[in-house]
């Protein structure tokens, strides 16, 4: 299959001249092709998409907008910028240079992140495949698709860096990216989160609020590996991934000031008298939130990691922003974390801050999280409500960790199995909400209409109206 590579594939990394790299690509494009046309969104393969297209890395070409089919979609390559003065910015290489080809010694290891990472972009694509059906406005469709062709130009992205750097070993792990799916029985997706079934978009949008944060972050720290090639590739992709949450949280804004519209019209906040006007209630907010948030936080791995330490210590994976903190050594530093003690309560315990490094990030994680938090609230406060949203605790409904399996409230009290069991279904989407939930999923495909249990959105995209056409459904 021969491939113009500078119109099909826009590229900064040369790949009109490199052989090899041809040889590999031609190979594995038609299998993506094939994997977009099973797995991608399900009916809307010959649909015209208003998306945006990244041609370049400059601010001209990172986002060029215009009606495409999906499956015709430009998926390009891009690494940011090579700085030639850029040094290892911690661990004990500290202040050497960077590397652009692998040590031999971390190869597999960075096989393994770029996998990790890859794995989770065709992934989340499959969960949401079915979305299309039940859109509530042509704005929402386009976003959607939107965040499914950039969630499959990042697996390009870390499949470039297989190809390119791995060899044998590469090839074959960029083929296994397209055999794994998302909930399969035989060969699932390799973290949790990513085989959760998202069947309606009060899900979507959390997932692209919380669960696209959590690869915010994991991007950032990439981005301050010492291999060169593996941080100005994630430094390129954290400019698209900001659109994936701005989706989500301008999603949880504009559904809940829906319901703050139906709160007033009926002057009441009873849950069921909104749900009967086809709004969704603060009360199951809150429930999906939960659930989205603290299923995210897992992704971040163990409080204390072996595997986290060394990552560190070898200059593979940093802290978000390593820049802003003092010591970029961290040998002798302590980090305190609290643990059960066995007694119904908690102590503190002290381990090695290279060891603390997933945890370092989830807090980052957390306090991002809370801005929206704190975004939701002020509306509702505007609104004259008493009711606040709120992140429940990092221990609560863990399944890895130093809390994995400890049941807590959503305040992160230590509480008797049985009162957890007891009490879930307050703090978790029940059935009934699940079955409310997606009672209100109805596709609208009307131009300038949107569905009754979601605002319509402050503005358009790229200076158009709300009411333009953004996907033509033939």
């Amino acid at each position: 299959m021969s491939i113009n590579y500078q119109d099909r594939i826009p590229n900064n990394v040369d790949l009109g001249s490199n052989r090899t790299l041809q040889r590999a690509l031609e190979h594995w494009q038609p299998e993506f092709l094939n994997w977009w046309q099973e797995l991608g969104p399900k009916d809307f393969q010959v649909a015209d998409v208003y998306l945006r297209t990244a041609t370049s890395v400059d601010a001209k070409g990172w986002a060029t907008y215009g009606f495409v089919r999906m499956p015709e979609y430009r998926w390009g390559i891009f690494l940011a910028d090579r700085n030639s003065d850029r040094k290892i910015g911690f661990g004990d290489s500290y202040g050497q240079e960077v590397w652009q080809q692998i040590p031999g010694e971390y190869r597999a290891t960075l096989r393994r992140l770029i996998v990790t990472q890859g794995d989770t972009e065709p992934a989340s694509v499959e969960q949401q495949r079915m979305l299309g059906h039940t859109a509530p406005s042509l704005y929402d469709l386009r976003n959607l698709f939107q965040v499914n062709v950039e969630e499959g130009r990042h697996l390009w992205a870390m499949v470039y860096l297989l190809h390119a750097y791995f060899g044998r070993d590469g090839r074959e792990e960029a083929e296994e990216l397209l055999e794994r799916h998302s909930g399969d029985a035989d060969k699932p997706r390799i973290l949790g989160t990513f085989n959760e079934p998202i069947r309606d978009w009060l899900s979507f949008f959390m997932f692209t609020y919380f669960t696209d944060r959590d690869g915010k972050f994991q991007l950032k720290s990439l981005a301050e590996s010492s291999f060169d090639p593996l941080a100005r590739t994630c430094q390129f992709m954290l400019t698209e991934e900001a659109h994936h949450m701005f989706v989500g949280d301008t999603g949880i804004s504009r559904v809940i000031k829906r319901t703050l519209e139906v709160m007033k019209e009926l002057n009441t906040d009873d849950p069921e008298a909104i749900r009967k006007t086809g709004a969704i209630d603060l009360p199951t907010v809150q429930r999906y939130l939960n659930f989205w948030f603290s299923s995210s936080l897992d992704l971040f791995g163990s409080e204390s990691s072996s595997n986290a330490a060394s990552y560190f210590a070898n200059g593979l994976k940093g802290r978000p922003d390593e820049a802003r903190y003092e010591d970029h050594i961290a040998l002798d530093q302590m980090y305190t974390v609290e643990v059960p003690d066995g007694n119904g309560g908690t102590k503190a315990e002290q381990i090695p801050m290279r060891n603390a490094m997933n945890d370092v990030t989830r807090g980052s994680y957390v306090r991002d999280c809370e801005m929206g938090v704190t975004r939701w609230n002020r509306l509702i406060e505007k609104a004259g409500h008493s009711f606040r949203l709120a992140l429940p605790s990092t221990r609560f409904r863990r399944n890895i960790g130093i809390w994995a399996g400890v049941p807590t409230d959503p305040q992160g009290k230590p509480i008797t199995q049985d009162e957890f069991n007891a009490k879930i279904a307050g703090w978790l989407p029940s059935e009934g909400d699940r079955a409310y939930i997606l009672s209100l999923m109805h596709g609208v495909y009307e131009q300038g209409k949107m569905a009754a249990w979601v605002a319509p959105p402050d503005r358009g995209i790229n200076n158009n109206p709300v009411e333009y056409e953004y996907v033509k459904l033939h």
